[in-house]
């Protein structure tokens, strides 16, 4: 089955072409190394909560939008050695490739998937 690795940031919303063009240049090494599918969402409708939310979690301030991203993988295997490619890879390094957010207040994770319907 699948293996979907997720992320959410918070990017100054001033930042949003430098951060489409990031993606541009960053995204494809997924692919490279085995990803089947990566996608960017730009937040749209994204609530504030009573108790908790997508802007807490990264701390988002008012001049930031939240996004949503995630890579798709084949399987697990398949991610890890994608991922550890991606981390040996000089085209990741930070500052060759300077992130137009704080990656340092970005949740990630990896996710077995359980149900899918369509797609």
């Amino acid at each position: 089955m699948s293996y979907v690795d997720g992320f959410v940031l918070a990017v100054p919303t001033a930042n949003k072409e430098k951060f489409i063009a990031h993606a541009r240049d960053f995204d494809p090494v997924f692919l490279e190394y085995g990803a089947t599918r990566v996608l960017e969402c730009w937040g749209d409708d994204v609530p504030h909560g009573q108790v908790t939310d997508f802007y807490r979690s990264v701390q988002a301030t008012e001049d930031e939008t939240v996004v949503f991203s995630w890579v798709e993988w084949p399987d697990k295997a398949t991610r890890d050695a994608g991922m550890k490619k991606m981390m040996d890879d000089p085209r990741m390094d930070p500052s060759a490739n300077p992130m137009p957010f704080d990656g340092k207040r970005m949740i990630f994770g990896g996710f077995s998937p359980v149900f899918e319907l369509g797609g």
